[in-house]
């Protein structure tokens, strides 16, 4: 992220030190009411936009939010402009095509500024900036970025996730970038059809998923089957399942990462154990649904795995049960959440006929020392 410092007032010009000066003038600058050459005025109300005193920084603000396009893009598109500028006014007031444009194509434009625009874009301005190669590749915190912008073209992010592949560029900020990577490597190209799918995918699965990733994590792993079945069955009632079914494997590596908890619902149970990874690395999932996930034994093992090493998920009491009831949690994982189990728990996993012989023994051996006395 680029520091938005005070610039350095003698690099200024005498115009703009005089409207920075002590007095009246300071308020006239940030508001506006005093003549000044455009590259003066946008430097002015970046310096005045730091100000200590609210009032005008306020006004110096909405000043610039304020300004013409055609001055904005006429100066904005010029040379010889810091780049804390530029990045001031890309998150205030890039929202037209041209003013986008011109703050992207400006070879002054920080790495950081091209980041934080491709990832508030829409599809269009995520095209623009998908054209430099260069920065793209030299900061691939871009591709991640218009990654995870759900307005962005499936094509264009393939485009640019094959760059880089290519280029054995790793791409920070992702946690499904393997997935991404070997579905490239392994020839799953994005279709025709993706954008159309992956755009009509997002608009529509974008309601309410409220019971499917909110409740409570602790006792997910005691919820009756038939209320799992249920959600479940909605879920595949949905027509947008035979949809997403039809997109690529990319496609559907990125839906799994940016959808919502109807996506990874499904996603997750997909054939392909790199989508299914996908979805349970999603920076979306919920405690709730990490627990019932964890519980899910028709889950591929990858994804037990991967739930059983997340701190942040197994410190939960309901997970921690889950998992030592799941026959896919690999042994050693499962062996030390055991000791955290209640008696009630740790009984039901000795008497378990569906986990390992090893973990059944663990268990009597655990409850044996709580009694004092020998497991059998």
């Amino acid at each position: 992220m680029i520091d938005l410092t005070p610039l350095d007032p003698s690099l200024l010009s005498a115009s703009a030190q005089r409207a920075l000066g002590p007095g009246a003038g300071r308020l006239m600058a940030a508001k506006g009411m005093l003549p000044l050459a455009p590259n003066d005025l946008v430097a002015v109300l970046y310096q005045l936009s730091l100000d200590n005193d609210q009032a005008i920084a306020q006004s110096a603000r909405g000043t610039a939010s304020g300004l013409p396009e055609n001055l904005l893009v006429g100066t904005l598109g010029g040379g010889a402009l810091d780049p804390r500028i530029l990045h001031f006014f890309g998150t205030t007031c890039a929202d037209t095509p041209a003013v986008f444009d011109a703050i992207v194509l400006n070879p002054a434009v920080a790495d950081a500024t091209l980041a934080v625009l491709a990832a508030r874009g829409d599809s269009r301005g995520v095209d623009q900036i998908a054209q430099n190669e260069q920065r793209l590749l030299a900061h691939p915190e871009i591709i991640a970025a218009m990654y995870m912008n759900r307005r962005a073209r499936m094509s264009t992010i393939d485009r640019v996730v094959e760059l880089a592949v290519r280029n054995h560029v790793r791409v920070p900020g992702l946690a499904c970038w393997d997935e991404v990577a070997r579905a490239l490597a392994g020839g799953h190209a994005t279709t025709a059809t993706d954008d159309a799918l992956f755009s009509h995918a997002t608009a529509v699965l974008a309601d309410d998923d409220s019971h499917l990733t909110t409740g409570d994590a602790e006792t997910a792993h005691e919820e009756k089957e038939e209320i799992v079945v249920k959600r479940e069955a909605q879920i595949k009632e949905k027509s947008e399942m035979a949809r997403i079914m039809e997109m690529s494997v990319p496609a559907k590596i990125r839906l799994a990462t940016v959808g919502n908890g109807f996506a990874r619902s499904i996603l997750i149970r997909d054939p392909l154990k790199m989508v299914a990874q996908a979805a349970i690395k999603s920076p979306g999932v919920t405690d709730i649904e990490a627990a019932r996930y964890a519980s899910n034994q028709a889950l591929p093992e990858e994804v037990i795995r991967y739930i059983s090493t997340k701190r942040e998920w197994t410190k939960m009491y309901g997970v921690k049960v889950a998992l030592c009831k799941n026959p896919k949690t690999p042994v050693a994982e499962a062996s030390k959440l055991l000791t955290f189990l209640r008696e009630k728990d740790l009984n039901n996993v000795a008497k378990s006929k569906g986990v390992s012989s090893a973990l059944v023994a663990q268990a009597k051996k655990i409850m044996a020392q709580r009694k004092g006395g020998t497991a059998k």
